[in-house]
């Protein structure tokens, strides 16, 4: 009973711990879309201390990456239903996958996008823009296709890693919306979406397609 009580007791210490390095981190990083630390992610943090202790530490290495893309122009730098954005949320699975498992990765990224419907209903801006119900679609896509990428244990480098989704992306496997060449959003019919006519909306009729098609 007693050695139940002190792993009990340890693993509420990690999850604290964990939460408080997400809090309390430099002015730069906790601008990363990974940093923001929503009530469902917490659930989940406070759930699965140990994993998410690992997942912490993967979040920061991607975070890295994701920047070091973000400077080589390889991919531009769309981050809101772009190249960018579809790279970061496949790449971010992939990571997590190959230390914590498909299911819990899974379950971390439904928390983030259930985070996000929250912010959305506060009125509160991801990546300067409020979050809606099809690029929440798209990340959860782009999700399930980077857990599907790597098995969990699986003897790969994050510079591996990080190929692997790249080639998924130029493949045009991962998931972005559709725009015109100046950045704009088009229905799936190719309209010209008036964001102004759909400000604070949380359905707007974004059109899905697949990154190779971008």
């Amino acid at each position: 009973m007693y050695n139940c009580l002190i792993v009990k007791l340890n693993k509420i210490k990690i999850a604290v711990f964990v939460l408080l390095s997400f809090y309390f981190q430099d002015p730069l990083v906790a601008q990363s879309p990974f940093s923001q630390v929503s009530r469902p992610e917490k659930a989940w943090v406070i759930l699965h201390p140990f994993k998410a202790f690992a997942a912490y530490r993967i979040t920061k290495v991607v975070e890295r990456d994701v920047d070091s893309i973000l400077k080589s122009g390889v991919i531009g730098n769309d981050n809101n239903g772009g190249l960018l954005d579809a790279f970061k949320h496949t790449y971010w699975m992939a990571s997590l996958a190959r230390k914590i498992g498909v299911k819990q990765s899974l379950k971390l990224g439904r928390a983030h996008e259930k985070g996000n419907f929250l912010q959305f209903k506060h009125h509160r801006l991801e990546d300067k823009l409020l979050p809606d119900s099809v690029s929440s679609e798209m990340d959860l896509r782009n999700n399930s296709k980077g857990v599907s990428l790597i098995l969990k244990g699986e003897n790969v480098s994050q510079k591996e890693i990080q190929k692997i989704v790249l080639d998924t992306l130029f493949k045009g496997q991962l998931t972005v919306i559709k725009k015109d060449e100046q950045g704009r959003y088009l229905t799936c019919d190719g309209a010209l979406i008036s964001m102004r006519d759909w400000e604070g909306k949380w359905n707007i009729p974004k059109c899905l397609v697949y990154s190779f098609a971008h």
